[in-house]
């Protein structure tokens, strides 16, 4: 029997999360870190941002915002001690390292996001 890899999936978090990082991110960098700061924008109120966050579409859309940035950073990561660091023995370990942390992330995200009153 062959033993099916999981490979194929963890590429598809790889590319998702690449996605996001490149589209979505600068946009919330931009408006956050920019343009209300410096006031080019109305920045809106705290009480306006709480009762954006409490939507569960939006606790849904800062989730994928923070959970596929990880697993992206994970697979590169991976990679980059793989190929860069010729440390391909430590595989298991590896792994566990990059892709628990990106599991433990999105955990520690969602309870955060999901705790909100």
């Amino acid at each position: 029997m062959n033993k099916r890899s999981n490979e194929p999936f963890l590429w598809m978090l790889f590319s998702a999360g690449g996605v996001v990082s490149a589209m979505l991110m600068p946009v919330h960098l931009f408006l956050f870190g920019l343009a209300f700061p410096l006031g080019w924008l109305d920045a809106p109120s705290q009480e306006r941002l709480l009762a954006i966050v409490r939507h569960p579409v939006t606790r849904a859309y800062l989730l994928v915002l923070c959970s596929l940035p990880l697993f992206h950073w994970a697979h590169r990561f991976r990679f980059t001690l793989y190929d860069g660091l010729q440390i391909k023995h430590l595989n298991e370990l590896i792994n566990i390292f990059c892709y628990g942390g990106a599991v433990l992330g999105t955990a520690l995200a969602a309870y955060l996001l999901w705790s909100i009153p």
